[in-house]
């Protein structure tokens, strides 16, 4: 059986100018074009709207979750959602960090759960800084 190869899907200007591109074809097909699908196993190609259309939202630089703040200069906002990487590293990004204000070389102590990974920031010392907002991390 012949495995269909997945295109990576396009973010930012390049999927905003591809969408322009094709103008006359549907959403799905567009989002398909886009690179927004998964291959089943079965070797059927199911079109990803949401993905497609939360990229879409994200390279146009419109804000819809009164949490985030812009840096001004448009391109990708926090999802506050990532995904494993093909490699196995979960990576924050630094529209988080920004938001926290947090600098090259802080460090945090990490703890796993059962279906949690919580990090605590640490001082120059190695002591866990204490935060007021540290319970209010269950609410996410």
């Amino acid at each position: 059986m012949n495995k269909k190869k997945k295109i990576e899907p396009l973010i930012g200007e390049d999927l905003v100018k591809k969408v322009r591109e094709l103008e006359s074809l549907s959403k799905e097909e567009k989002a398909r074009a886009c690179g927004y699908y998964t291959i089943t196993k079965s070797n059927v190609e199911r079109v990803n709207m949401m993905k497609f259309l939360n990229a879409l939202i994200d390279a146009e630089g419109i804000e819809l979750d009164s949490k985030q703040t812009s840096n001004g200069r448009g391109g990708r906002s926090a999802s506050y959602r990532i995904s494993v990487q093909s490699n196995g590293n979960l990576l924050i990004g630094s529209a988080y960090t920004k938001q926290m204000g947090l600098n090259p070389g802080d460090e945090f102590e990490i703890s796993l759960g059962r279906k949690h990974i919580h990090l605590r920031q640490l001082d120059r010392e190695g002591d866990i800084i204490d935060d007021e907002e540290d319970d209010d991390d269950d609410d996410a």
